[in-house]
């Protein structure tokens, strides 16, 4: 079996669970050294105890100095996952100032702060290398309920496309996927939250979804192993948009 990623060096954020965990299992099976980075330090124990040869680093993405101070330290990564991020449900007029903050602050800050730690270096060796944002259908469409969410992701989806202008001449390629709703413990949470007792989660989610299906976690690692790898030695500055259909309507 062809092992894509030999030899490199992968950092993934938000590595302790779900999509990231599951980036970090496939990024190991295609030959990459894994560095998991999670804010919690049981998952990150758990995740070592399942695959060994992981490095492990538990750090609240939010503080921007001591996220900094740890990513500095990893040495030479060549492939870099932004995964950490977090999910805000606000009717417009109930929104507050700790939600925009807490929102912003790891889905936006915390991409800006480390990707440009992993950039430099990557500029610095001039071996190139590859970004990858797990955004989000909201950054290209309204949700209800959503629009911090939507705000961060949108933001996140034109720091990727600026990223991508500046850093394409170094051989830097960075891109987005966006998803739909994706099977994981956030969306068991947040569904509720969002749509309430008394009415099908799963139906309220589906009916603009032409497929009519979620987006598995594989669909995600897919997408995100393909931007990552030469297969999309031409693909910068693009959007990935894992959602069914639901945008074209």
């Amino acid at each position: 079996m062809e092992k894509k990623f030999s030899g490199k060096r992968a950092l993934v954020t938000g590595a302790g669970r779900g999509i990231g965990k599951a980036i970090v299992i496939e990024l190991v099976k295609q030959g990459a050294h894994v560095v998991a980075l999670s804010l919690t330090q049981k998952n990150l124990d758990k995740l070592k105890e399942e695959i060994p040869e992981i490095e492990t680093v538990s750090v609240d993405a939010k503080n921007w100095k001591e996220t900094e101070s740890v990513v500095k330290k990893l040495g030479p990564i060549d492939l870099l996952v932004n995964n950490a991020g977090v999910i805000s449900l606000q009717q417009i007029g109930s929104i507050t100032e700790e939600e925009v903050d807490n929102c912003f602050a790891v889905n936006v800050k915390a991409v800006i702060n480390i990707s440009q730690i992993i950039a430099k270096g990557m500029i610095e060796r001039g071996t190139g290398g590859s970004i990858v944002n797990i955004s989000s259908q909201a950054a290209i469409i309204a949700l209800p309920n959503h629009a911090t969410y939507c705000a961060s992701k949108g933001a996140l989806d034109q720091i990727m496309k600026v990223m991508a202008l500046e850093l394409g001449p170094h051989k830097i390629r960075v891109n987005s996927v966006n998803p739909t709703a994706v099977l994981t413990e956030m969306l068991d949470k947040t569904a509720i939250k969002s749509y309430g007792e008394g009415k099908s989660v799963e139906d309220a989610l589906k009916a603009k979804i032409p497929l009519k299906k979620f987006c598995d976690v594989d669909d995600v690692v897919k997408a995100t192993l393909f931007l990552l790898s030469d297969d999309a030695g031409m693909t910068t500055g693009a959007q990935l948009p894992l959602e069914g259909g639901y945008i074209i309507q």
